[in-house]
């Protein structure tokens, strides 16, 4: 075993509270405020509910379980832990580290995007036409690779400060950088997203959004497509399989309830993406009821919610939006901060661990290559190039790193293993049940989910996304191979 706290504690939690704070702030992301609220719209209403807690426990928890075991009895990199595994899959857990650092490139982009918002929402500067705004000021390019080398100088500007923030961040040592940051930050997301909800529960029109999001179809629960969106939804909510809960349950003391830990983290973060979803369709509900057009017309998800139709809502709220706005925009970047800090670690523990390097030297080069690869997505093509990378990456990329971790720790390695571990100083304890969950059940549903999230995306491509694609596959093997040939130290 590796002993992760060396003299200066660069790689140990000072408290639990730092450890589920962080943990909250990996799961709660930007796609808690911008992806969730759509998806229970579009996949039946009221009656996705019940797939998507069916979701949480017989795959959210049992995996995350899992992961806080790992952590805790390897207290390692998830590369360094498959290497004692077995010396041949090593290269899963660099592959594994290096997709969830991939997403970082293009998730400090958007959290740039958000902080120009942030910016210009005290004066409304997204003008009269939010639209027209953001398509010709922030990704300005169309849907091609024609101004892949001309760089949108606020994009890149606000991408640099964002890189650097995470850098100063994640530098120091883990008590005085990330801890110190996500025990402010999450705290204050949550009170000022409970002001953003509240306050739209006054809004007229409010109850046109709530019952088009709550409204249930009944007749969708017998659709497999619904159950997939469920599952889908709690593997990136959670960040499941993505090397960040195996990598921050390293850094906790030896007598944590592990158990316990994981259903605070799971409810944190539905309870959030549950309760902004009811603020987010009640705003939506006010600008039907203020515009005349339906629910339907108005709903969207990802940038366009974000930076179109919010800020066309926010221009017919009045002088409230003033306030509202920039608490909303604040709320967006903060959630970012501490979801890139996470995706940055599994990378930043993995070269430091294998290099014998500090964590500032680590996280230094990693954030300069990190910045090197997001310009591509700074240009004015660097939005046709994110969407391609994010579904690819996501549906292909981490869907199978999850596939392949739960076969390795499942079979091969033997996943009663870490029973002792779980359940030495947890409350709540778990066993069989358990154990058949991740051998059994929970590889036969990931694939299901892999397979046909594969057919949709090579049925949905032109010749250049797939060239791109493969481009991408060539790094996500190509970098990890390399690491895992160099000597380590």
């Amino acid at each position: 075993m590796s002993n992760l706290s060396d003299n200066n504690n660069e790689y140990q939690w000072k408290s639990r509270f730092s450890f589920l704070m962080a943990m909250i702030g990996a799961a709660v992301g930007l796609g808690n405020i911008w992806r969730f609220s759509y998806v229970l719209y579009s996949n039946g209403g009221g009656a996705f509910l019940i797939p998507y807690f069916v979701a949480i426990f017989i795959m959210g928890i049992p995996f995350l379980i899992l992961e806080y075991g790992l952590g805790a009895k390897f207290k390692n990199s998830l590369s360094n832990i498959l290497k004692k595994i077995r010396p041949q899959l090593e290269i899963l857990g660099w592959i594994t580290a290096f997709l969830v650092f991939l997403v970082l490139t293009y998730y400090v982009v958007i959290m740039a995007w958000d902080l120009i918002y942030l910016l210009i929402s005290f004066t409304k500067g997204w003008t009269t036409n939010p639209d027209m705004f953001f398509n010709t000021h922030i990704i300005v390019g169309a849907n091609n690779l024609n101004n892949v080398f001309t760089p949108v100088i606020i994009t890149l500007a606000a991408t640099i400060f964002v890189w650097l923030l995470i850098w100063y961040i994640s530098h120091k040592a883990l008590d005085k950088g990330i801890s110190k940051v996500v025990n402010i930050l999450i705290p204050l997301l949550f009170i000022m997203m409970a002001i953003i909800v509240f306050y739209s529960f006054t809004l007229p029109g409010m109850d046109i959004g709530i019952k088009a999001l709550l409204n249930p179809n009944w007749s969708l629960l017998l659709d497999i497509n619904i159950w997939l969106a469920a599952f889908g939804q709690i593997i990136f909510s959670l960040s499941m399989g993505q090397a960040i809960a195996v990598t921050y349950a390293g850094y906790l003391p030896e007598n944590s309830r592990l158990v316990d830990n994981v259903l605070v983290v799971v409810a944190a973060n539905s309870g959030f993406e549950l309760f902004t979803s009811l603020g987010v369709f009640s705003i939506l509900g006010f600008m039907s009821f203020t515009s005349g057009l339906p629910i339907e017309q108005i709903a969207t998800s990802g940038t366009g919610l974000l930076f179109v139709v919010f800020p066309e809502i926010f221009n017919v709220m009045g002088d409230m939006a003033y306030v509202i706005a920039p608490i909303f925009f604040l709320c967006v970047f903060f959630a970012g901060v501490t979801s890139a800090l996470a995706f940055l670690e599994p990378m930043c523990l993995a070269v430091s661990r294998k290099f014998r390097i500090s964590r500032a030297r680590s996280v230094t080069l990693l954030c300069i290559f990190g910045f090197i690869l997001s310009l591509v997505f700074t240009t004015a093509s660097g939005n046709y190039v994110l969407t391609i990378a994010d579904s690819f990456i996501n549906q292909f990329g981490i869907l199978l790193a999850v596939i392949l971790q739960a076969v390795i720790f499942g079979w091969i390695y033997g996943v009663d293993k870490l029973i002792p571990v779980l359940n030495e100083h947890s409350t709540v304890k778990i066993g069989r049940t358990w154990v058949t969950v991740i051998k059994y059940i929970m590889p036969v549903f990931l694939s299901i989910m892999w397979i046909i999230g594969i057919f949709d995306l090579l049925n949905s491509q032109n010749s250049v996304e797939i060239i791109i694609q493969l481009l991408i596959a060539v790094i996500i093997v190509a970098v990890p191979f390399t690491l895992t040939k160099l000597k380590a130290r």
